[in-house]
């Protein structure tokens, strides 16, 4: 099944209009956003430059840093009156990165969603249980607004609490699962834990998984506990982005469908910054064809993936996205939240009872990340108090979540005891195995 008919058009059909969508964005973005506009006179361009699709190129660069050094409305195209809705995520200083949806965005968000979703498999009639966060993440927010369009029964059961999960699983009789792929996959445990038996007790038929990668082994591991009678499909989202719907996996399970008409895509080498041609791994470079409130051109997402567009059995013409091999910065995604290391250090850095040295050790315990925060004592002398050493973890472990906005294991550790390095010290250390 394809929800909309942009799905389908010619290679030549979309061009057209991806090419007035864009000089259209181009417009309005030298225009109205004073920062966009001077990155275009910096590079000697105005909006009458750009003449075709070859020409994006030459187009500026939009990159986290400047949502950041324009917080937190400075890339909006749009008053906050004409807003229906402000989300934001995670940054490296720890002021989020903020984005608005006018009354459009949202109806195109809730549209693109929805594709996304029939891709996955969700049909009218089902019952969706959304087991991401809600709040000012994206991913929940944006599934519930698709799912309901197409007619579907929503559970908004949130985040934890994988007893009551896997409760609302069974007896609400949900069709669907809306997660992480490591959070999917620890509920499923859970179940057998239980004693229940995933394929009798319950009646999902289809996993719609996004916030992180789905792996090929994750998958095979998820199909072994319910059954190959469940379909389990990811997508791809981002908050500067929109959010969740730029693309998802159809049934077929050939690669993630870029919704094309609203997102222009591009692949570039991450250190030259030169496009490459099509099949080439680089950096996921995407343009918002149709997003009102912030008219991003170009924007880096430094996510490493490869585009195809050779034909899909679904019938589908746009471009496929492989799921993204990694990203071209350090930031961590840990239980589908962005995560830096300097916002680890930014969290320790007012604390003086601690030294300057830390790491962060990442790993993967039945199938939910766990960060451990390691954390230099200043003075041997605190190691004699157990009560000032407990109120010291707590503090931090306060602090860290405050800024990132998840929990971490604090382990407080001798003055001058961690590994020192000659040269870039490693703070990060990722134990997850895809």
């Amino acid at each position: 099944m394809i929800w909309a008919k942009e799905e389908s058009l010619s290679r030549e059909e979309l061009e057209v209009l991806q090419l007035e969508r864009i000089q259209n964005q181009v417009r309005r973005g030298y225009e109205l956003v004073e920062p966009y506009r001077k990155k275009m006179q910096d590079k000697g361009m105005e909006p009458g430059d750009l003449k075709t699709l070859a020409d994006v190129k030459s187009l500026p660069f939009i990159t986290k840093q400047d949502f950041r050094d324009n917080y937190p409305f400075g890339l909006f195209a749009v008053p906050k009156s004409e807003l229906r809705r402000i989300h934001a995520s995670s940054g490296t200083t720890g002021k989020p990165t903020v984005v608005g949806y006018t009354e459009r965005d949202m109806k195109n968000w809730t549209d693109t969603v929805s594709r996304m979703a029939v891709m996955g498999g969700a049909r009218t009639g089902d019952i969706a249980q959304i087991s991401f966060g809600y709040g000012m993440f994206t991913g929940a927010l944006g599934l519930h607004y698709g799912l309901e369009n197409l007619g579907i029964d929503i559970v908004p059961a949130s985040a934890g609490n994988t007893a009551k999960q896997i409760m609302y699983l069974r007896d609400f009789e949900a069709t669907i699962l809306v997660a992480t792929p490591s959070y999917a996959l620890h509920i499923a445990e859970s179940v057998v834990g239980q004693g229940l038996d995933p394929q009798r007790d319950f009646s999902l038929r289809v996993g719609l998984l996004g916030g992180e990668g789905l792996s090929e082994k994750m998958r095979g591991e998820l199909r072994d506990i319910w059954g190959d009678g469940v379909l389990f499909t990811q997508n791809y989202g981002m908050s500067e982005l929109n959010g969740p719907g730029i693309s998802g996996e159809c049934e077929a399970l050939t690669g993630m469908h870029v919704n094309e008409d609203h997102f222009l895509v591009e692949i570039i080498d991450p250190d030259t910054e030169e496009v490459l041609p099509a099949g080439s791994q680089g950096e996921l470079v995407v343009t918002c064809l149709t997003k009102e409130a912030i008219p991003l051109v170009r924007y880096r997402t430094r996510d490493i993936t490869t585009l195809h567009y050779e034909p899909c059995p679904c019938g589908r013409t746009t471009v496929r996205m492989e799921a993204t091999k990694g990203r071209s910065d350090d930031m961590l995604l840990i239980r589908g939240v962005n995560v830096f290391p300097t916002q680890i250090e930014e969290a320790l850095l007012e604390i003086d009872e601690i030294g300057a040295n830390y790491e962060i050790l990442i790993d993967r315990i039945k199938h939910l990340d766990i960060m451990e925060v390691k954390v230099e004592l200043a003075d041997y002398s605190l190691l004699e108090s157990y009560a000032l050493l407990e109120k010291l973890e707590n503090t931090i472990r306060s602090r860290i979540r405050t800024i990132v906005g998840i929990d971490a294991v604090i382990k407080l550790v001798a003055p001058r005891s961690l590994q020192r390095f000659e040269g870039k010290a490693k703070r990060v250390t990722d134990n997850r195995v895809n």
